[in-house]
C-alpha cells in the first residue's frame, strides 16, 4: 500500500494545511501556549510580561516580483504576524538556506531590502544563520524569520474575541499579491501590471490602537486569502460571519485576471492587508484612521458578525442570495510566500 505523502496542497494555508497541523504537529506539540491558535504566541517569562513570539518561512517564487522580493516579504510577514496581537515589534532573526551558485549581487539586494524594511518598522535584526546546500537541493534561496514584540498593558486581541455585532473591516483591496505573483510566474502575456501589496503594517495597527484600543480581532489574510482567514476566526470565536460581495474592494485588473483563470479573489493571498473586527460604534473611527495611512487608504467595511452561534462564513451575493464560503480546499497557487 502506498504511504500517505505530503503534497503541495499541504502548504496552501487551506484545509490540507489545517489537517496537517492538527493531525501531525499539534498532536505531538500541543500545549497551553500553542493552543492559543493565533498568528503569534503570547508569553510571560519571569518578570517579562506580554511578550509575543512568531516564526515564518518564505519560499516564494519568483524571488523578485513587482512590489518587492523575498527579503521584504520575510520582514513584512513576520512583523505583520506580531502586529495582529497589537504588539510593537522589536527584534527579528533571519535564517538563510542558499543554493550553491546563487548570485551574490541578488543576495545582497535581498539583504539590503530586508534592512530597509526593518528600519521602516522600527525593528532590529539581531541574530541569524546561514546554510548553503548543493545545487539542486533548494530553489535559489529560502528565508526563515522569527520575531519578538511586546503588547501594551490592557490589550487583548485574539481570533477568539469576535463578538456578535462586530463590523469587519479590510484595510484595502484583496488578491493583489496572489495575482501579481501568478502573472510574473506564469508569464501568460497579460497586459495588466498588478503590484504585490507586500507592506509592513505594524505602524498602521499602532495608529488604530492609539485611537481605538478595544479592537477585538486583527488578522492578516495571507495564504488562503480573506475567505480562509475569516473561517479560521469563525471557528476560534464560534461565530457566524456575513460578508457582502458588493463591499469587497477588488481592483479591476485583479478581478479580470481571476475571471479569466477561474480563480476567486477571496482566496488569493494578500501580504499587506489587515482584517479588523471592532464593535459597530467604533467602526467608523477605525475607518477614518486607516484611510489616513498610506497602507489603509482603500479600507472598507465588508461585513459583520451575526447573532448565530455557529462557525461559518456566508457571502451575500450580488444576486441577493447567500452562499457558504469555506476554507481553501486545494491550492490555487503554491509557493506564494
Amino acid at each position: 500500500m502506498e504511504k500517505n505523502m505530503v503534497t503541495i496542497a499541504h502548504g496552501s494555508g487551506g484545509a490540507a494545511t489545517s489537517r496537517l497541523i492538527e493531525q501531525t504537529f499539534k498532536k505531538h506539540f500541543d500545549n497551553d501556549i500553542l493552543s492559543q491558535g493565533d498568528d503569534c504566541a503570547r508569553l510571560d517569562i519571569g518578570d517579562a510580561r506580554n511578550l509575543v513570539f512568531t516564526t515564518d518561512s518564505f519560499v516564494v517564487t519568483p524571488i523578485f516580483f513587482n512590489g518587492g522580493n523575498i527579503g521584504k516579504l520575510a520582514v513584512c510577514g513576520t512583523v505583520n504576524d506580531l502586529a495582529t496581537s497589537g504588539a510593537k515589534p522589536l527584534y527579528l532573526s533571519c535564517g538563510f538556506i542558499i543554493e550553491e551558485g546563487f548570485d551574490l549581487e541578488d543576495l545582497e539586494e535581498i539583504v539590503k531590502t530586508m534592512s530597509a524594511t526593518a528600519r521602516e518598522c522600527g525593528v532590529k535584526i539581531v541574530t541569524g544563520d546561514t546554510k548553503v546546500v548543493q545545487k539542486g537541493a533548494a530553489d535559489k534561496v529560502f528565508i526563515n524569520t522569527s520575531g519578538i514584540g511586546v503588547i501594551p498593558d490592557g490589550l487583548n486581541i485574539s481570533g477568539k474575541n469576535a463578538k456578535a455585532g462586530d463590523k469587519i473591516i479590510i484595510s484595502g483591496t484583496i488578491g493583489d499579491h496572489g495575482s501579481s505573483i501568478f502573472l510574473e510566474r506564469e508569464n501568460m502575456g497579460f497586459q495588466a501590471k498588478i503590484q504585490s501589496d507586500c507592506a509592513p503594517l505594524s505602524g498602521m495597527v499602532q495608529d488604530i490602537l492609539s485611537v481605538v484600543p478595544d479592537v477585538h480581532v486583527l488578522r492578516d489574510p495571507t495564504r488562503g486569502g480573506v475567505a480562509t482567514t475569516l473561517n479560521e476566526i469563525a471557528v476560534q470565536s464560534n461565530v457566524s460571519i456575513l460578508i457582502r460581495e458588493d463591499s469587497l474592494p477588488v481592483k479591476r485588473e485583479v478581478q479580470g485576471v481571476c475571471e479569466l483563470l477561474g480563480m476567486d479573489p477571496l482566496y488569493m493571498a494578500n501580504e499587506g492587508k489587515m482584517l479588523c473586527f471592532v464593535s459597530e460604534d467604533k467602526s467608523e473611527r477605525v475607518l477614518e484612521v486607516l484611510r489616513k495611512n498610506k497602507y489603509g487608504k482603500d479600507a472598507r467595511i465588508i461585513g459583520e458578525v451575526t447573532e448565530e452561534r455557529q462557525p461559518k462564513v456566508l457571502l451575500k451575493a450580488l444576486s441577493g442570495g447567500n452562499r457558504i464560503i469555506s476554507v481553501l480546499a486545494g491550492d490555487q497557487l503554491p509557493r506564494i510566500c
